[in-house]
Order: structure tokens, then sequence, then C-alpha cells
């Protein structure tokens, strides 16, 4: 340190010395003054004494102030004396959810994000009883015993499926000296059952996707085999085999217009359509061009347009997708009903439109994954009808893109009902 630095500790710990005591020194000096105006004392014995009780003042009683300008001098920050207060609150304050603990495992503090995500945690309890996950237990041990951060991953199969990361970062005192006791450990999870089951959903998308192409494939190249070979000169066994390939291919480029229509679909998920479009004359014209279908599988489409336009907000060639794969589903999968009914009706602010059929009904469990993506009640029977396994899970996106609502309805041996809920054109942006 150098001389000029010494020499200004010293006056401003003097200066602070004497500031501190002042009242020590004010009140003795009118004792004594009094005591000499008496005549109890003479005036060398109250100076004497005077000097005894200043240079008492002037002993350092405490360090307070020697360290905190020591700290000034060394570029140490000041120890605020309300740190255990401030800590737990900046803990409180975090978005994500967070803990902090003492060294031996206790919860000094909890946020409302930790409350949520960690039903059981409690201030004062053990960090044990809220996760009860081995290897983030010993994590916390050997972070308070090396003083070293962590990161670890683990799952929870209880209450449900989940996957969290835990951050766990020692905290040393407040003046952060190297090899400091750890005085408190913060851990902050994070929530990783989203993306995990994205991931999951891709996985099996790319699995799915990749078996629907390969059967089809598979069947034309064994057809291409046989024509090539001992079917060559047959010409009834090319003509069978010539309009099972223009079936299959034909079952190919469906799955392939799906596929690039949801892509599609999802590019544009976080944009809103905003053109008013006839939620009736969408409808009409879907069962006009699948009329044909109906007449076809001896199945009537029955629609009676609304007295006036239901304009809603949205997409005219989304919305039509919508309603021909919701009609074309009831006339493969209900149409032994013989009829498929289709309304479109206003509701306060917002139109629903209904396609319902009299078939053989949905078992409660599979009703609520039908729009997953290559989802099938009867896989085999799904097929047969030239079905993709995708038309539910494009309906649910585009309604979703719409900032619409697709409930489903069925009872089996009665019928099934979906219906699409979407805002009218009139109504306030939601």
């Amino acid at each position: 340190m150098a001389v000029n630095e010494t020499r200004q500790l010293a006056e401003e710990t003097l200066r602070e010395r004497l500031v501190s005591a002042r009242w020590v020194l004010a009140a003795a000096a009118l004792g004594l003054a009094g005591a000499i105006g008496a005549g109890a004392m003479t005036a060398g014995a109250g100076l004497a004494i005077g000097l005894l009780v200043a240079f008492a003042a002037l002993l350092p009683t405490r360090r307070r102030p020697v360290a905190a300008a020591l700290a000034r001098f060394s570029g140490e920050p000041k120890p605020s004396p309300r740190t255990e207060e401030r800590l737990p609150a900046l803990v409180r304050a975090l978005p994500e959810a967070a803990l902090l603990l003492d060294a031996r495992g206790t919860v000094l503090a909890a946020n409302t994000a930790a409350v949520g995500l960690l039903a059981s945690v409690r201030v004062g309890d053990p960090v044990s009883f809220a996760v009860r996950v081995p290897e983030v237990l010993e994590a916390l041990r050997a972070s308070v015993a090396d003083g070293t951060a962590r990161r670890i991953e683990f799952a929870e199969r209880v209450p449900l499926d989940r996957w969290l990361r835990a951050d766990i970062v020692p905290i040393r005192p407040g003046l952060l000296r190297e090899g400091a006791p750890i005085e408190a450990v913060l851990v902050s999870f994070v929530d990783l059952t989203p993306q995990r089951r994205v991931e999951q959903m891709r996985v099996d998308f790319v699995a799915n996707a990749s078996h629907e192409l390969r059967t089809p494939l598979a069947s034309l190249s064994g057809f291409i085999e046989t024509l090539q070979g001992p079917a060559r000169n047959d010409a009834n066994a090319r003509e069978r085999f010539l309009k099972i390939m223009n079936e299959q291919a034909r079952r190919m480029s469906r799955l392939i217009d799906d596929l690039l229509s949801l892509s599609r679909i999802e590019l544009n998920a976080h944009l809103r359509p905003e053109a008013a479009v006839d939620l009736g004359a969408v409808v009409g014209h879907v069962r006009e061009a699948l009329a044909p279908l109906g007449r076809e599988r001896g199945v009537d489409i029955l629609f009676t347009p609304p007295a006036e336009p239901v304009e809603v907000r949205g997409d005219r060639d989304e919305l039509i997708r919508v309603f021909e794969n919701l009609v074309e589903n009831a006339l493969k999968y209900g149409g032994t009903g013989g009829r498929v009914e289709i309304t479109v009706a206003r509701e306060g602010t917002d139109a629903v439109a209904t396609v319902r059929d009299y078939g053989p009904g949905i078992a409660p469990e599979h009703v609520p994954r039908l729009t997953e993506r290559f989802y099938r009640v009867d896989t085999a029977h799904s097929r047969e009808q030239g079905g993709t396994g995708l038309g539910l899970a494009i309906v649910k996106h585009i309604v979703a893109r719409h900032r619409g609502k697709m409930g489903i309805e069925s009872t089996p041996g009665v019928g099934s009902t979906f219906s699409v809920r979407l805002s009218t054109a009139s109504a306030p942006k939601r």
C-alpha cells in the first residue's frame, strides 16, 4: 500500500472513530466542565481525565470502520448487512423454477415456479422431500464438497412422465474469498418435457412416414419384377397387376401431398388468415364435389344452407380442405348409416359447422388420439379406404391456424359428430 494511501487510511480511521464516539466525548466534556465549575475537581485532574476518555474512544473496539476502509482500497465490495435477506428475494424473483438451499440441503427459499414444478417443496424441509432423484442429491453433495457448479438431466415417472434439467451453483460468502466454505446452493430447474415430446413426435413421424411409403414401394417393386419375369407374356396378370400398381402409386401420391400440405400449414401456423369467407358457400361447394362419392357408396349428403351468409375470417382453400376431409371420412367410415348431415349456424360471435354420420361410431379410448399423425382406429380398413392417416391431423392444424376449435363426439353404435368453431368476420380478434 502506498504512503499516501496509508496516511489517508489512518486519517479516515481516526475521523470515523471520533464521529462514532462524539456523543460519549460530548457527555464526558460536559461532566468534567461541571465538576471543575463546582470546585469538585481541579483543572489539571479534569484535563487528565478528558484525555483518558478521548484515548479510550479512539481504541479500535469494533473492526467495521477499518474493514470498510480496507475493502475500499483493496477493491473488495463491502459486505451488505442484509445479504441474507436479499439472496432469497433474488431467488423468488427468478423466472425459472429455483431453490435456495443451505450447505446441508435445507430449503431456505423457493420461488413460485419451483412450487408449481415441485408441489411438495416447503421452506425449512430437506430438499430430498421434494426431489427424490438420487443423481440430483448426489450432485448437490458433490457441489457442496468441491464448490463446483453442475448440470444434470433426469426423468421422473411419478405422477407423470417428465424430463427436467437441474443447474446446481454453490454460493460462497459475500467477499467470495477463494477457498471459503460454501454458505448456500442455488438450484434452478428447466422443464424439458415439451422439447422431449416434440423430439419423440419427430422420430415417430419419420418412422411412420417411412413405413407408409415403404409398403406401396415394396408392392410396386414386387409387381414390376413379376411383370418383367414370370408374367411377362400373361395378359390377364399384366392387367390385374397394373391396376394394383396404379392404386399403390396413387396412394403414395396422396401421402406425399398430405405431407407437403401439413408442412405448409405448420410453416404458416403463426399467421392467422384474415380474409372474409362465407362458410355456408364453402360447405356447399364441398357437398357438390363429394356428391358422386356419396352416390357411389349409397350415402346421402344432407345440407341446408343458412338463410344468411355466415362469414368467418379464414383461407377459403384451407377451409375447403377441412370439410373435404371431414365429409370424406364420414362417407368412408360412417357411411353404413346411409346419410351424412352437415350444418352451419351462427352462435353469438362464432360460426359452428358440424359433420355428423350415423355409422358404427368410435370407441372412447380412440377419440383423444384421432388427430395424431398416422393414428388409425383400424389400420387395415383405413388403408382399404385409401386413407393416409393424416386427414384429421391436417384438419386440426388448419383449425388451429384459424384460431378456432375442433370438437369430436362419438357413441359406438350411434355415430360420430365432428364440429369446427370459428370466429365470424365481425367478431373482435382473439
